[in-house]
């Protein structure tokens, strides 16, 4: 017959669990897909969407002897187009296992496949914008003030399709950082001033450089080197088309596993470049910093 003290320890069987809280893991949202030109295929106007570009015109001084029907200008055309495709996940889920598992676990879970659906979005986004025909950037080496305001003068200026909309940086946290270091570099040397550097010393980089707007994304994949591609481009350089499918569908299966819900998650979308000199790759350092 056992003799001693009570313990919380001798009944540790008899001690209920008790699930307090549950929580999903954090990711990054689709960042991507508020910076883009998104567009919307109805319904019954079948599998591509498409976009004409009529080509300018030229003027020519005209004098009284002058006649245009010498020298017409001739329009000229150009499609634009994008084929939007499915994704979809499912996931199969018992009833025994919804009927055992805490509440408020459960109640977390209703969100997680749409949440699958709007980063793989954003990762396609961040793939077509990287695919930019010029990369300006230099791997092993830190993304700068200079290389971000070189890719939006040239978003502006070029002599192709010169561009007046919104512009936007989209890079990595540790990419951002680097632009941070750049405006705080004399720190310990000089005070730092009242304005932006104190601004950037206090909260660290947030805002618009060299007239695009910055965002941090860390969907944004790190090849083995450390090095990643952030984009700057124009609002209507990317385009996301996407169509009317959007939806979930619950699917009971009475002979699997004493029964089972399927859940499945659907989508339909498609990304393309619209005008590649509104975009621009800048291959850059993005190893985790140390000071």
């Amino acid at each position: 017959m056992p003799s001693g003290v009570t313990t919380s320890i001798s009944l540790q069987d008899s001690i209920p669990t008790l699930i307090e809280s549950a929580r999903l893991v954090r990711e990054f949202t689709n960042v991507m897909k508020r910076l883009v030109d998104t567009r919307r295929l109805a319904n019954g106007q079948g599998r591509t969407w498409n976009e004409i570009a009529l080509n300018k015109l030229t003027a020519q001084g005209v004098s009284e002897s002058t006649d245009l029907r010498d020298n017409p200008q001739e329009l000229v055309d150009a499609l634009f187009s994008v084929n939007p495709t499915m994704i979809g996940l499912s996931v199969k889920f018992t009833r025994k296992a919804q009927r055992v598992i805490s509440p408020n676990v459960a109640a977390e879970t209703g969100v997680l496949g749409q949440r699958a659906i709007e980063r793989k979005k954003d990762i396609d986004l961040l793939a077509a914008g990287a695919a930019a025909t010029t990369d300006l950037g230099t791997a092993g080496n830190p993304l700068t003030y200079g290389l971000v305001s070189a890719a939006s003068s040239r978003v502006t200026g070029n002599t192709t399709e010169p561009y007046d909309g919104p512009k936007y940086l989209v890079a990595k946290s540790f990419q951002i950082k680097d632009l941070q270091d750049e405006i705080v570099a004399g720190l310990g040397t000089y005070p730092v001033p009242t304005g932006i550097s104190q601004d950037v010393y206090r909260r660290g980089f947030t805002g618009t450089i060299a007239n695009a707007e910055a965002y941090t994304d860390d969907n944004i994949p790190v090849n083995s080197s450390d090095d990643a591609v952030a984009i700057v481009f124009g609002r209507e350089a990317i385009v996301c088309v996407e169509t009317e499918m959007p939806s979930a569908y619950t699917e009971f299966v009475p002979g699997y596993g004493g029964g089972t819900d399927v859940m499945y998650h659907y989508d339909e979308y498609g990304n393309g470049i619209r005008q590649q000199v509104w975009i621009y790759a800048i291959t850059a350092d993005s190893a985790a910093p140390t000071n």
